[in-house]
């Protein structure tokens, strides 16, 4: 698929199928994280392939938000690692977005779940422990996401987008060039 088709048809999908995805699918998925970039290319985000039923059935419920995992045929959860970068949820970040193309360009859907709440840090705590202990993560590091991958039941709806002019600036804030 063109690159700008993976990330026009990039949505949320939130329900899936139990459609098994092939092992390749998901190697070729790791791949793509692994060669996301970090800065100074310091290994500051490390992925756990989670597709064990029970296991995604319990890390549903890291967060209400993630009922989705139930139905997920593998998930991938994204850790950083603050003892190797300063940029650690940086790094994470992109990795996720580009786990998120790569599955959508091998035809799968994909959730982001976020664990990491920068603005609540007894939260973030509380879901971040939960899927450490879960899947025996150390302390050292932090759980940003947990990203759901299979194939989705149904077509999204078409993404409604807001205007670009309303959030791409040029030369400064506010000026917009005609």
């Amino acid at each position: 698929m063109d690159f700008n088709q993976v990330v026009s048809n990039r949505r949320e999908i939130t329900s899936f199928s139990n459609q098994s995805i092939p092992k390749e699918t998901i190697e070729e998925i790791l791949e793509v994280a692994w060669l996301s970039p970090t800065g100074n290319n310091l290994p500051s985000r490390e992925f756990i392939v989670v597709n064990d039923r029970g296991m995604l059935d319990h890390l549903a419920n890291t967060t209400p938000y993630m009922p989705w995992l139930k139905e997920a045929t593998y998930a991938i959860v994204i850790t950083g690692r603050p003892t190797v970068s300063k940029y650690w949820i940086q790094d994470s970040s992109i990795a996720s977005g580009y786990i998120w193309l790569a599955a959508v360009n091998a035809g799968l859907g994909c959730a982001f779940g976020a664990v990491f709440n920068a603005a609540d840090e007894v939260e973030s705590e509380q879901r971040e422990t939960y899927v450490r202990n879960a899947l025996n993560i150390p302390n050292d590091r932090r759980v940003l996401a947990i990203l759901g991958l299979g194939y989705g039941k149904d077509q999204p709806n078409k993404k409604e987008l807001v205007k670009k002019n309303e959030i791409i600036y040029y030369h400064t804030f506010r000026q917009q060039e005609k």
